[in-house]
């Protein structure tokens, strides 16, 4: 089955968060830039994945089009351990973090999406999962920095069926108005996207103890200070989550091996796809380490991390951003009820994504490459 021609698509869909657009890498966050990557063979079977994009896409376009779509054409699609290593490979000296891996990740997201269709079995079912029709899903609420927005958002998100809330502010006050707005009974984790020093990290765990933090995300700068996540873990008394940011599975075994986490969130579209996953989970299960897979997206990427979610990781939440998409290329199957997101069943990742809307939301014309 081989590779006839590779597209790159970059989609950017208002949306509304409730309050005033997030800041993210310096900017306003007020639409949802998607990279996707379609892949087609010979066969007439094509796969559809996701590269992460943000505020970052067009450096992502970049890495696709000027390296991996030339590489792939003419190789077999059914070959992805195979592609994988030997790009990954090929691919080692420009970074084990960043576009080139995001790049990958779309690929390997797109040939599960195939293996799926030419096996006519959506892909949890190909990675061994147990049938569900839905999962539980949080509520991942952008960063308004206001208290007052922040109840009013976790309101309604209460509202909306969700018992599971997750916030992305760094000052107590905020924190402990999510709290005071969703009760006792519900779950309440912070993500603060490595704002602290160990020391100042530990100081904010002792002081957020009364808001009953499920788990405190990425507390330390940087990232991969795994000993003074282990640090933050034993001094603080939190539960730390982390792995959003991680490059890869040797990264995770460090954070392992420093005993700095409790859960795992290698995310699909960021850690080399479908295929990274597993093996983190399984690397995860021998360590005794929870995986509950971050996702901040709506492209291919949330159908392949509601498939991973599903068959690595059944007893965990699925993460789903608290916005509201103008549009969708998925329509209502990125979309959560009474708390709820529904699984996939058909073949692959479940859809191939509605060309109309793809074509109305593009930023330019996708790049194709034959």
């Amino acid at each position: 089955m081989k590779i006839v021609a590779v597209e790159t698509w970059w989609t950017r869909i208002p949306f509304d968060m409730g309050g005033k657009p997030a800041v993210m890498g310096g900017l306003n966050w007020q639409t949802m830039n998607t990279v996707w990557l379609r892949v087609v063979t010979d066969q007439g079977i094509e796969g559809w994945g996701e590269a992460f994009g943000h505020n970052a896409a067009a450096t992502t376009v970049a890495a696709i089009d000027s390296q991996l779509a030339p590489a792939l054409i003419g190789q077999d699609a059914r070959d992805i351990a195979g592609l994988r290593l030997r790009l990954s490979k090929s691919f080692h000296g420009f970074g084990r973090n960043g576009p080139h891996v995001f790049a990958l990740s779309a690929l390997d997201i797109a040939l599960w999406d195939i293996a799926g269709k030419a096996a006519n079995m959506p892909i949890w079912r190909l990675l061994g999962g147990s049938p569900a029709t839905s999962m539980t899903a949080y509520a991942s609420l952008l960063k308004y920095g206001e208290a007052s927005q922040v109840a009013a958002s976790c309101a309604r998100a209460i509202e909306r069926g969700y018992s599971d809330i997750k916030l992305h502010e760094i000052t107590v006050p905020e924190i402990e108005a999510a709290r005071d707005a969703i009760g006792p009974d519900a779950r309440l984790m912070v993500d603060t996207n490595c704002p602290w020093t160990v020391w100042q990290a530990v100081d904010m765990a002792r002081k957020l103890e009364a808001c009953d933090l499920t788990w405190l995300e990425e507390p330390v700068w940087p990232p991969g200070d795994y000993e003074g996540l282990a640090r933050v873990r034993l001094e603080g008394g939190a539960t730390i989550a982390a792995g959003e940011n991680a490059a890869g599975l040797h990264d995770f075994k460090a954070a392992f091996d420093a005993g700095a986490l409790d859960v795992a969130q290698p995310s699909v579209i960021k850690i080399g796809g479908i295929s990274g996953m597993q093996e983190i989970a399984a690397l995860a299960k021998s360590y005794g380490v929870r995986v509950v897979p971050h996702n901040a997206y709506f492209g291919a990427g949330y159908l392949a991390s509601l498939h991973c979610n599903a068959a690595l990781a059944p007893d965990a939440p699925f993460e789903r951003l608290f916005l509201d998409l103008e549009a969708s290329p998925y329509h209502e199957m990125v979309t959560a009820k009474d708390g709820r997101v529904a699984v996939p069943d058909g073949p692959g990742l479940g859809r191939d994504p509605d060309m109309a809307v793809m074509r109305k939301y593009s930023v330019n014309e996708p790049t194709v490459t034959k």
